[in-house]
């Protein structure tokens, strides 16, 4: 594997809380996306390999959500409300692949490898159907120190990316899976989305 530094940028990705989790557990190594409702380019598009997970909560839907991984759900939302001033920030990730999809069948076959219903991926692929689905396989990195930020106005609305309005101090960091580990997963992903 390449060496990874901590991003510069304070580029963050928005992604369902218990999703962060996940990645940040080493649940799953995928992440899906085809666009926030008001991408500046009305499409998804990986704007840089290395950025901040920056988990949001207001709209996380437990159907969306495979049951086993509920109670998941259930602790990213204790302590949670909409009134809450601050998030932390406890992660980082760096894309090894991007692989764009449009197969339903290949998109099922993925279900082992996260945390989401059929229903949620079906919602996915279908909404804006001749754009193709972003398969994100992310290497995530743990901070040593979570950074808490304050919730600022430019954060909210459903856009994919935002920059931070806070540097992240530089400091140590360590991956979530192994090289081993990680490899292992993708590979098996892989021979799903070349089969």
């Amino acid at each position: 594997m390449t060496s990874v530094r901590q991003p510069v940028s304070t580029l963050a990705l928005k992604e369902w809380a218990v999703a962060v989790k996940a990645l940040g557990e080493g649940k799953q190594i995928i992440t899906v996306r085809k666009g926030g409702l008001y991408e500046e380019t009305r499409e998804f598009r990986l704007e840089n390999d290395t950025f901040y997970l920056y988990p949001t909560y207001e709209h996380q839907k437990p159907e969306m959500v495979k049951e086993e991984y509920h109670p998941m759900l259930e602790a990213t939302l204790a302590g949670w409300s909409p009134e809450k001033t601050t998030v932390e920030i406890g992660y980082f990730a760096h894309i090894t692949d991007d692989i764009e999809l449009m197969d339903e069948a290949k998109l099922r076959a993925l279900a082992p490898y996260h945390i989401w219903t059929d229903n949620f991926a079906d919602v996915r692929l279908h909404w804006k159907k001749k754009q193709p689905l972003h398969i994100l396989f992310a290497r995530v990195y743990r901070l040593a120190q979570p950074v808490t930020i304050p919730i600022d106005e430019a954060y909210k609305g459903c856009k994919s990316w935002h920059h931070l309005l806070q540097e992240i101090g530089q400091g140590d960091f360590a991956p979530v899976l192994t090289d081993e580990e990680y490899e292992a997963k993708r590979t098996a992903i892989m021979q799903v989305l070349n089969g």
